[in-house]
């Protein structure tokens, strides 16, 4: 369940990261409004994959994927922004992903 979790957050990031991207590009890059098209498509996609995640709160499942989309961030900064991620930024991301490690999978009183 945890690599699942994690796969389904993860390809959560990327379509929610490409689809912002798509709109930074246009609106701060000079990029085509044509853009836009595959940013929309991409957004849709992140919120399906959202409901695919094993909680039974959705705010819960928002809560902990947020921290999968800070360090997924990070990524795309080094990855597509070629700007690798300083000490600072890779601390940061560990403590969000332990934060949402916490809220996903402590036990929990039923």
């Amino acid at each position: 369940m945890v690599s699942a979790t994690l796969a389904i957050f993860a390809a959560a990031a990327f379509a929610e990261i490409a689809g912002c991207f798509a709109v930074w590009a246009w609106m701060r890059q000079g990029a085509s409004a044509l853009w836009l098209l595959p940013g929309l498509a991409s957004l849709a996609v992140f919120a399906w994959l959202l409901t695919l995640a094993p909680s039974d709160y959705a705010g819960r499942a928002y809560a902990a994927y947020g921290g999968v989309y800070v360090a997924a961030s990070l990524v795309w900064l080094w990855a597509v922004e070629g700007r690798r991620p300083d000490a600072w930024d890779l601390t940061g991301a560990m403590v969000v992903l332990a934060g949402a490690a916490i809220i996903l999978w402590a036990p929990r009183a039923t």
